[in-house]
């Protein structure tokens, strides 16, 4: 019989995955409302749907397809890139998704185990596990700004020159998660010099690219040392359809051909079903994405709203994604406990900010539920949050 002492330590030092938590947490409940995983209320387009229904008896649907993605996906991707993205010189690899594979082949393929590399607080609690689980176990954490939650680029640069040997990747959310706040353009292309100039990896996740609010426009920066993400899951609701992609430089001679060692070895190809409704749902076009984008304006206010017993001023994000990022008051500085208090004494149930190397806050997702439900969960909130400010956690 085996034993947990015979795992892999890089299984057994890697973080047990907060998600995995909460919904533990949930089953523990009766009727608890949601503020917690990062996912939209909307499903794939319809159009895409039933188009996607007719191929389904195909026998290629049953197949595996190319490692790197379907042929008309890629090229739609391409297309999208150029047009879109501004990223004029990349190649593009389709995966089972932008978190486990897209990341995850990242991470293998630009980094060893013992190798540093550089996240920014607060960080995507899963790009951190990725790094573990690989055996990075060096992660340097950067502070960010304490009013924007900006990545503190000058304290990029002085560590990128003064740790020795130079960390190997650098890995930015924009716009972030958790933070929910975006990364601007003339800061992006600091960073990106930062990282071009030291030689080493940036890696850039632009998941919730079409989730800007207030005007804002997110960019993307393309470079022989640039790694892009990408995702379909909230853009256009395919979370379980598991699919994402990675954009990277084509003067990166070598590069696919070694990517594609990893990616076999995984899935071997992302699901062939999931690419023909993605290439569906690109015919749809950006609008249909930027119509449910805007209706997520309206949940981030009543969100706001539950979080006033805070004091705004310790409100942060929401500039982009879907998440909004709190600072819960010096004496309940347990944020586990205070999210545990929250979900079993009024019902509603958020992101512990010590998953992200933040204790002391909260990530609050305002994408996943509509309006009206939106306003019972954030209701429940505010009171619990008055509750916790005023008398503490009553038991």
């Amino acid at each position: 019989m085996g034993s947990l002492e015979m795992l892999s330590r890089r299984t057994m030092s890697t973080d047990m995955p907060v998600m995995a938590q909460i919904r533990k947490l949930m089953a523990e409940l009766t009727n608890p409302m949601s503020l917690a995983q990062g996912v939209v209320h909307w499903q794939p387009p319809q159009k895409a749907l039933d188009k996607v229904k007719d191929v389904v008896l195909d026998p290629t649907v049953s197949s595996y397809g190319p490692d790197e993605g379907i042929p008309e996906l890629r090229q739609a991707l391409q297309k999208k890139l150029r047009e879109e993205n501004k990223l004029t010189k990349s190649a593009v690899m389709v995966t089972a998704g932008a978190n486990q594979v897209a990341f995850v082949n990242l991470v293998l393929i630009l980094s060893d185990p013992g190798d540093s590399v550089v996240m920014f607080q607060p960080y995507y609690f899963n790009a951190y596990m990725a790094f573990q689980m690989t055996g990075v176990t060096n992660i340097i954490v950067g502070p960010a700004h304490p009013d924007t939650l900006y990545p503190d680029a000058d304290w990029l640069e002085r560590t990128l020159s003064e740790s020795k040997p130079t960390p190997k990747v650098v890995t930015v959310v924009n716009p972030g998660n958790p933070s929910g706040t975006y990364v601007p353009e003339p800061l992006l292309k600091r960073i990106s010099k930062i990282c071009k100039d030291a030689g080493c990896w940036l890696i850039v996740d632009n998941t919730y690219e079409y989730f800007m609010y207030d005007g804002l426009k997110h960019c993307c920066v393309e470079g022989d040392h640039i790694v892009n993400v990408f995702s379909f899951s909230k853009t256009y609701g395919m979370m379980g359809w598991r699919l994402g992609y990675i954009a990277y430089s084509e003067n990166l001679k070598g590069f696919a051909r070694e990517l594609v060692k990893i990616q076999d070895n995984i899935p071997i190809c992302a699901s062939i079903i999931s690419q023909r409704l993605a290439v569906y749902a690109l015919e749809e076009g950006t609008g249909w994405i930027t119509e449910r984008v805007k209706g997520l304006v309206k949940n981030r206010e009543i969100v706001k709203e539950a979080l006033e017993p805070l004091g705004m001023e310790n409100v942060k994000g929401g500039e982009g994604a879907i998440y909004l990022w709190a600072k819960l008051p010096e004496e309940h500085g347990d944020d586990f406990k205070a999210v545990r208090w929250l979900a079993h004494r009024h019902g509603v149930v958020v992101i512990p900010g010590s998953a992200s190397g933040s204790p002391g806050h909260v990530r609050v997702s305002f994408g996943g539920l509509k309006e009206e439900e939106m306003r019972a969960a954030a209701e429940r909130l505010r009171k619990g949050l008055e509750e916790l400010v005023h008398l503490g956690m009553v038991e």
